[in-house]
C-alpha cells in the first residue's frame, strides 16, 4: 500500500517499525487477503485515513459464517458507502471519500471481536463521537486502544461493552509492546498437561487466561499462577469435565479444539459446546482417526475418555485444529504425519521448535527420525 516496513533481525527479531507518510495504493489484495480473514481490518481505517478503500471479500480459516457485514452496517452508519465489485469492498467516506467519516451512535447486533477494532480504528479519525455499545472485550480490544491513544487518539472504556471515542484529525507515531498471545500460551499449557509434564511458560498474561486456567484446575490439572508465568506440575491425573465456548471471559473458542483433545485423555465423558462457530468440530474426524471416541450433535461434542491415541496420517483444517492434533500426537503410539501445516504457522512461531526444546518429538517433513 506504500507504507516502509523494517522488519527486526538478530535479538531485536520480534520488533517492527512502520512507517505510513503516504499511502499510495489503498487495496487489500486478493492475493494476501485469501489467507487470513483479519486481513479485513484495513477496511476501517483506510476509508479514516485516505477517504477510500478497496478490500478484498476475506478468507482464512474454514470455521463458519463469518460475515463482516457489522464491519459494513457500522460504518455505514458513519457515513461511508460501500458496495461489492467483482469479489471486492469497495468504500468511500463521505463527499466521494473528500470529507471525514462521521461520529456514530453504533449498537453491535452480536458481540463482535474484528468489527469491534475495525470501527474504533475508524472512529479514532473521525468527525465528533462515537459511542459504541455491545462491544467485544477482549484483551486484543484494550490492547489496540491503547496503542491508538498512544498515537493520539481519545478512546475510554475499551474492555468494557460501551466505548466512547472523540475523533481527532490526525495520529501520530509511537512505542508499543504487543500482549502476549493467550491462546498460544494456553496451547502450551494443555500440552503439558496432556503429556503430564512439568512445564513453565513464561512472559504469559494470567490475567488473561482466567477461564482456561479455572477450567483445567477442574479437570485436575496442577497449576502455579505468577505474575508472568504459569506452571504446570506433573502427575496431574485428568477428570473429564465439560465446557461451553463464550466470548471473554467465557472460555475462549480459539482454545475448544485442544480442550478437546485434551478430554480425549481424561477420566470420564465430558461435552463441548460450542457457541462460536457452526462449523468448529473439523478436527474431530483426525481426533477419531487417531483412536478418540468423540460423537458430534449439533453444537455440542460428546467426548469420552480415556482412549489411548495411535499415529496416523491426519489433515489440518485450520488454525485451532492443527493444534489440536499436535497435542493428541503427542500422547499418540507411533509417528503422526501432519498435512497442511501452514494453518498453523499463521497462529504459531516455530511451535515444532519450541515443543521440541522441552522434550518433544517433534519435526517438520524432510527432517526423518532416526530409527529407535
Amino acid at each position: 500500500m506504500g507504507a516502509e516496513v523494517e522488519l527486526g533481525y538478530g535479538r531485536a527479531q520480534h520488533r517492527t517499525r512502520i512507517k505510513c507518510a503516504v499511502l499510495s495504493d489503498p487495496v487489500a489484495k486478493y492475493e494476501i487477503v485469501k489467507t487470513m480473514r483479519a486481513s479485513s481490518l484495513v477496511l476501517g481505517p483506510l476509508i479514516a485515513r485516505t477517504g477510500m478503500a478497496r478490500v478484498a471479500m476475506p478468507g482464512g480459516c474454514n470455521i463458519g459464517d463469518r460475515p463482516i457485514d457489522l464491519h459494513i452496517k457500522g460504518l455505514e452508519t458513519m457515513g461511508a458507502t460501500v458496495h461489492y465489485d467483482h469479489g471486492y469492498l469497495e468504500a468511500r467516506s463521505p463527499n466521494d471519500g473528500k470529507s471525514q467519516l462521521k461520529g456514530a451512535h453504533i449498537v453491535f447486533d452480536k458481540i463482535t471481536v474484528t468489527g469491534t477494532e475495525d470501527l474504533l480504528m475508524a472512529a479514532a479519525l473521525a468527525d465528533g463521537e462515537s459511542l459504541f455499545e455491545n462491544c467485544a472485550r477482549e484483551p486484543e480490544v484494550i490492547d489496540l486502544a491503547a496503542l491508538l491513544n498512544a498515537m493520539g487518539a481519545k478512546i475510554e472504556g475499551a474492555g468494557t461493552s460501551t466505548i466512547k471515542i472523540k475523533g481527532v484529525s490526525k495520529l501520530h507515531g509511537a512505542k508499543h509492546r504487543i500482549n502476549p498471545d493467550r491462546i498460544e500460551a494456553g496451547t502450551f499449557l494443555v500440552a503439558a498437561a496432556i503429556t503430564g509434564g512439568d512445564l513453565n511458560v513464561d512472559c504469559c498474561n494470567p490475567a488473561h487466561l482466567g477461564a482456561v486456567i479455572t477450567k483445567l484446575e477442574e479437570c485436575g490439572v496442577k497449576l502455579e499462577v505468577g505474575k508472568e508465568n504459569v506452571r504446570v506440575h506433573s502427575g496431574s491425573s485428568l477428570t473429564a469435565s465439560d465446557m461451553s465456548t463464550e466470548e471473554y471471559p467465557g472460555f475462549p473458542t480459539d482454545m475448544q479444539a485442544q480442550y478437546m483433545a485434551l478430554m480425549t485423555q481424561a477420566e470420564g465423558t465430558s461435552v463441548v459446546t460450542e457457541n462460536i462457530f457452526e462449523n468448529r468440530f473439523m478436527h474431530v474426524g483426525e481426533l477419531n482417526r487417531m483412536g478418540a471416541n468423540i460423537s458430534v450433535s449439533g453444537r455440542s461434542a460428546t467426548i469420552r475418555g480415556k482412549t489411548p491415541l495411535q499415529s496416523a496420517a491426519v489433515m489440518c483444517s485450520d488454525l485451532r485444529a492443527s493444534a489440536a492434533l499436535v497435542l493428541g500426537a503427542l500422547v499418540a503410539e507411533g509417528e503422526t504425519i501432519l498435512d497442511r501445516v501452514y494453518h498453523m504457522d499463521r497462529g504459531y512461531e516455530h511451535i515444532e521448535e519450541k515443543l521440541r526444546s522441552v522434550g518433544a518429538q517433534i519435526r517438520r517433513m524432510g527432517d526423518v527420525f532416526g530409527r529407535k
